[in-house]
């Protein structure tokens, strides 16, 4: 579509993906696989062009087969783009044409998510490129739904031994482990998950996050754990795992029942050490940025909030 010499369309292909990358950012070096693997489709993927120069770009993501994409992780406005008047406004144009393009009539828009420097509200310029972003999906009624700290272990950062007041076994069948799902949901600090059961059980929660996201890791579920006291009664659990892109802590929880006894130090020091023993060159993470307790956790074993996440959803 043009306007004016504005022009707002998809890349071609692989072809352009140097024109697209003309935007720095950190998932750049992952677009030429996700395009080869089918996590990409050049048709999710739209720059705002004024002649060869593009002004603005998005993209969506969404597991390989899928028709129709799960994220919107790519959107950002050229610092110049207020050449065309409104930067804001701008953005707002691209939103608009590509949804109206990309999704099927009525199809629920998928989240939107963004990795942002951890002190972005602390100097101008990176306040103004976040702010700007949130503006035109504003403007296209996303509202801001949760913003979350993304962690990371590093080689050489200590992890404790085990202290002796939990045992740890794998799990038993997919079946333990969405029970121990569904029993953890009770409380839960988490916002997606909060937010899952206005709209479903428990039970229908833990299976949609199950097959959505643990069950496509791509690493052994020999790695998961269970924690246990003496007798065996569970604690909790932990599922390091290896996903698309990174060794990942992917779920961490304790049992209601046995919340505030501290049992979350030591279960996630557990996963931890069977992913550092993998010779692993980071473990990643994260967590609501209202989730205190889980967030000490990670900052006691010596995580590292090295980005954060901001999400938006329409409603």
């Amino acid at each position: 579509m043009e306007q004016h010499d504005l022009t707002l369309r998809p890349i071609t292909g692989r072809e352009e993906l140097g024109l697209f990358n003309r935007f720095p950012y950190v998932l750049n070096e992952e677009l030429a696989d996700d395009l080869a693997d089918g996590r990409r489709l050049p048709g999710w993927m739209w720059v705002a062009l004024r002649g060869d120069r593009p002004l603005a770009r998005l993209a969506w993501w969404g597991r390989a087969g899928e028709r129709t994409p799960s994220v919107l992780d790519i959107f950002d406005l050229a610092d110049d783009a207020a050449e065309v008047g409104d930067r804001v406004g701008l953005g707002e144009r691209l939103l608009r044409t590509a949804l109206a393009e990309v999704l099927p009539e009525g199809a629920r828009r998928p989240e939107y998510t963004r990795f942002v420097p951890p002190d972005w509200r602390e100097g101008e310029e990176n306040r103004r490129a976040v702010e700007d972003r949130m503006a035109a999906l504003e403007r296209t009624g996303a509202a801001l739904f949760v913003e979350r700290l993304r962690l990371e272990w590093r080689p050489g950062t200590p992890v404790p031994a085990p202290g002796g007041r939990l045992a740890f076994r794998p799990i038993r069948d997919t079946e333990e482990i969405l029970t121990l799902m569904t029993r953890v949901l009770a409380g839960t600090l988490d916002a997606h998950s909060r937010d899952d059961l206005t709209r479903m059980s428990a039970r229908e929660a833990a299976v949609r996050h199950f097959e959505e996201e643990l069950a496509v890791y791509r690493s052994p579920r020999d790695w998961w754990r269970i924690a246990t006291l003496p007798d065996g009664e569970p604690v909790g659990f932990v599922t390091p795992a290896r996903n698309d892109y990174n060794f990942v802590i992917g779920y961490l929880a304790v049992l209601p029942e046995h919340r505030g006894n501290g049992y979350i130090d030591e279960i996630l020091a557990e996963g931890t050490r069977i992913l550092a023993a993998q010779d692993v060159p980071r473990i990643r993470a994260a967590t609501d940025l209202g989730n205190t307790p889980m967030a000490n956790a990670f900052r006691r074993l010596g995580y590292v909030n090295f980005e954060r996440a901001i999400t938006m959803t329409w409603d």
